[in-house]
């Protein structure tokens, strides 16, 4: 990791989620040198930040990868083309130079020249939506906790779960498991989850293993000294129900942002990233964009989506690095890895 310095590359990678991370290996194979940025002081994103233990269903040949795994071998997968990581600094500033590169400043004074940029940012910045419960601040990091990064440490635990969408119903399935008593909690009788979750849960239910308190919302907390006691739901017609609880998740979304990157005067639709599906171009030249940040027509968003716009943006890439040099297209089992 390294910042407050000048440096000279083929690519900057905004980004060190796991579709930044694979956009290394793809510009590795054509030979092209990267650094990459990231808000965070670690890489992997949101896999790393919110969600390590969450598994992953839809990783080719893999049927289920934890967050965390997937994002260690990513990294090593990355790792023989000896990307510079620039983490804990966010991207300042973006502009055109001369000569065809852009200069890049971070918010630790690290300056970066590319002749191409690799927006790989997922959501932007993102922080949670927190619920507006008098005095909830004074439990979060103790008993209220917006992410799960260490599912044992909910093993004999009450647990009250809010939220309709499928984090609330993946991990109440998850520390169904392991939890001394779950409950969910949601205003609605439906939820927003994939309908082979829901059906789990709703099995779970029957079965007595996990308590669905619907239709309720959160109206209070009781407790002292960031310790909870008890969580207060409501009705909308204010009829009221406590939980004994030892721990509140509450799994409303995020809030997310571009941050800078809404100042870059790139086309946006919708505070996403336009592109060209089939260069994966923004209207700036030199300037792509991959992964859950992009929009076109048809986008999906999926790792695996943001993994191919990795590979067609490394090659458009390429082109404008090597000019003068057409890429002949090889597969991976016939040119290898390359070494220098």
């Amino acid at each position: 990791m390294t910042n407050g310095h000048t440096h000279q590359t083929d690519v900057v990678i905004v980004g060190a989620g796991p579709v930044g991370l694979f956009a290394v290996f793809e510009c590795g194979m054509v030979r092209l040198k990267c650094h990459v940025v990231d808000v965070l002081d670690d890489v992997g994103g949101q896999c790393t930040a919110l969600y390590p233990e969450k598994p992953i269903y839809d990783i080719p040949g893999f049927p289920r990868l934890e967050a965390a795994e997937l994002i260690v071998r990513l990294r090593a997968q990355a790792a023989p083309f000896h990307p510079v990581y620039h983490l804990g600094q966010q991207v300042q500033s973006l502009e055109a130079t001369t000569g065809g590169f852009w200069r890049l400043t971070t918010s630790r004074g690290t300056v970066l020249q590319a002749r191409a940029v690799i927006v790989a940012a997922g959501v932007g910045a993102f922080g949670p939506n927190r619920p507006p419960l008098d005095g909830i601040e004074t439990f979060e990091g103790k008993s209220v906790f917006y992410y799960v990064t260490q599912r044992e440490a909910f093993r004999g635990k009450r647990v009250v779960i809010a939220g309709g969408g499928d984090s609330a119903v993946d991990w109440a399935l998850s520390l169904g498991e392991i939890a001394g008593r779950v409950s969910v909690v949601h205003r609605r009788a439906k939820f927003r989850a994939a309908p082979e979750s829901e059906a789990k849960l709703r099995a779970l239910a029957k079965a007595g293993k996990v308590d669905l308190v619907v239709p309720y919302q959160l109206h209070s907390l009781d407790g002292a000294d960031g310790r909870l006691t008890a969580v207060n739901v409501a009705t909308l017609d204010g009829m009221e129900k406590k939980i004994e609880a030892d721990i509140l998740l509450p799994f409303f979304g995020l809030s997310m942002s571009l941050g800078p990157i809404a100042d870059w005067g790139v086309a946006l639709e919708r505070n996403q990233i336009v592109v060209d599906p089939a260069t994966a171009a923004t209207d700036k030249p030199g300037l792509f964009a991959i992964g859950d940040v992009v929009t076109y027509p048809g986008k999906l968003k999926l790792i695996l989506t943001g993994f191919a716009e990795a590979a067609i943006a490394a090659r458009s890439a390429y082109a404008l690095v090597h000019p003068e040099q057409p890429l002949h297209f090889e597969y991976s089992t016939t040119s290898g890895v390359p070494t220098a």
